[in-house]
């Protein structure tokens, strides 16, 4: 008798354990999915700052207003010399403009980096589409390698139809460099040491 009452137990354990396996693998997944969901959020609607990738090279009308767009480098873990070519620039909202970043690798071996970015105040990341962009793109500088990047972008004019933002007159770009972990060898197409070069003005598969 006492045999056949625990055959429900261990049915009922056995359910306890699997329906406990599943949620934490549950959990788990969505651990890893958040971070890419995330970026995809803010990609979309411009929140944390995060600017937008734009679909065509113009905004299709330029209006008679001016404003300023500071361009602000960091790096982070990276023995590189990382600023912009300008400090800012004035241009026409929606008219399409290209300012230039520089990086040299400081150190004495090949370094791969990749950058970040958001712009400042948030609420205009919704706003400030870039075209051309060498942001979430692998690149590997030889020691003494000096390289040009450039961003091409421009300020959609519906940024003056928003409360809050109609009456800004500035808007900071703002980039910040990261070491990158490569496993396999540096190839060797790179250019030697003291030489540049130029990223190619296209953005990774991620946008930026």
């Amino acid at each position: 008798m006492s045999g056949d009452l625990s055959k429900p137990r261990k049915v009922n354990n056995g359910i306890v354990a699997a329906v406990c396996l599943a949620f934490f693998t549950g959990m788990v997944g969505m651990a890893y999915a958040a971070v890419p969901l995330y970026k995809m959020f803010c990609q979309v609607t411009g929140y944390g700052g995060t600017t937008q990738r734009a679909e065509k090279q113009y905004a299709g009308r330029v209006l008679d207003r001016d404003i300023t767009i500071r361009f602000d480098a960091n790096t982070n873990g990276i023995p590189w010399q990382f600023e912009p070519v300008a400090r800012s620039v004035t241009i026409k909202i929606g008219e399409t403009t290209q300012a230039h970043y520089s990086a040299t690798n400081k150190f004495d071996r090949p370094i791969t980096g990749r950058a970040s970015f958001n712009v400042q105040p948030e609420m205009a990341g919704a706003y400030f589409n870039k075209v051309e962009c060498f942001c979430f793109t692998d690149t590997t500088l030889k020691p003494g390698e000096t390289l040009d990047m450039p961003v091409v972008f421009y300020v959609d004019p519906d940024i003056v139809n928003v409360p809050e933002l109609k009456d800004l007159k500035t808007i900071t770009l703002s980039y910040t460099m990261f070491p990158v972990e490569k496993k396999q060898p540096v190839a060797s197409s790179v250019p030697a040491a003291g030489s540049s070069k130029k990223v190619p003005d296209s953005e990774a598969s991620l946008g930026g």
